[in-house]
């Protein structure tokens, strides 16, 4: 039994639809396993903007820092703050966090589930035995890189965006790529653009050094071309995939389509910061705000609720507890429910709250 501090940011569109239902998993763990969860919801992104003036507030990151762990819902979806020309955009709520709270790793796993292979538009021969890990560098390259801005000039306008990457930042996430795949099947593949960047060629040279120091991983480079295209055509073969920050950004997309759709996929954040409990992190379902559904009970939760068992088994270190929630997902996949961006023939749809009480039942209900 034990005592937990868990800061909670909905967030907007369906973020909080997602995370309510996340919430009622925790609260159905914290009963059968006898923990206590104490979660404190704060305001971010466009609720954030509108009621406190900017996408964070002090408060609620000073906040974020007393706690255990984060859990996220997610940011966006209006087109008042979402311009070039605007001052305040929901986002810098997620660039805060991961910078301020130095949440260098983010951690993508994808593992399509058997019963969830025809949900795909891949086939099922090419996407049965995948079971990869995408490890994105957070916090550094031309999301943060400086300057980047749009210029007028005497030819007319023009941008720049600035991609930036120290030796220090590669080798910390490359080497959190190679102890993570100890615990898998001791395969590593660093993506880059090494044909074309300095940055990317930079990235290759420490990836190349790190990759020494573990002889007992099989490390191999694709460029990030490349890699798109094999994780269409034999995503089986991937074990642990590292790469920068955009790069990760636009392949993990790629790849949620692998497990059938963006609700499926959850996400951790990590730095190297210990709490009493575990290491300290930010959870989130790798999807966006889906203003198009949002208050229309169609979310699929299920992202969410997997991030939740992600910050369980990460920042609380309670394992157990972690594989009990991706054991009742499972359950109720099995069982033939479905929601709609996972809707198959044959199978019952359900909405995002029926969803939520289905697993938290599971969770209730192991046998």
């Amino acid at each position: 039994m034990g005592t937990f501090a868990i800061a909670v940011l909905p967030g907007d569109g369906i973020g909080p639809e997602v995370t309510d239902q996340a919430l009622g998993v925790l609260t159905a763990v914290g009963k059968r396993f006898g923990h206590t969860f104490n979660t404190t919801k704060a305001l971010v992104g466009v609720a954030a903007i509108e009621a406190e003036g900017s996408a964070i507030s002090d408060e609620t990151m000073e906040q974020c820092q007393r706690s255990d762990a984060i859990l996220f819902g997610a940011v966006g979806g209006s087109a008042r703050y979402e311009g070039p020309d605007s001052k305040v955009q929901p986002e810098q709520a997620l660039f805060r966090l991961r910078k301020g709270l130095q949440l260098y790793a983010n951690l993508r796993p994808i593992r399509p589930f058997d019963a969830l292979l025809n949900a795909s538009t891949i086939k099922a021969d090419v996407l049965r035995g995948t079971d990869l890990l995408v490890v994105r560098e957070l916090t550094g390259g031309i999301y943060y890189g400086k300057p980047s801005e749009i210029r007028e000039t005497a030819h007319g306008y023009e941008a720049v965006d600035t991609l930036i990457y120290t030796e220090a930042e590669i080798e910390r996430i490359v080497r959190t790529a190679f102890e993570l795949a100890r615990d898998r099947r001791k395969k590593v593949t660093s993506v880059d653009k090494a044909n074309v960047l300095s940055s990317s060629r930079l990235w290759r040279r420490v990836a190349e050094r790190v990759a020494s120091d573990y002889p007992d991983i099989a490390f191999d480079q694709l460029l990030v071309d490349a890699c798109s295209m094999h994780l269409i055509r034999r995503p089986a073969s991937f074990d642990v995939i590292v790469t920068e920050n955009m790069f990760g950004d636009i392949l993990t997309d790629e790849a949620s389509m692998l497990a059938g759709s963006m609700g499926m996929l959850p996400s951790a954040s990590l730095g190297t910061r210990q709490t009493a409990h575990g290491l300290f992190g930010l959870y989130e379902p790798i999807h966006g705000t889906a203003p198009d559904i949002t208050g229309q009970d169609k979310a699929n939760p299920i992202a969410s609720i997997l991030s939740l068992a992600l910050l369980l088994r990460y920042s609380l270190s309670l394992k157990d507890e972690a594989n009990a929630i991706e054991g009742a997902v499972l359950r109720i996949i099995e069982a033939g429910y479905r929601t709609e961006d996972i809707r198959e023939e044959g199978k019952k749809i359900v909405g995002t709250h029926e969803m939520g009480q289905l697993i938290r039942e599971a969770i209730a209900n192991p046998s």
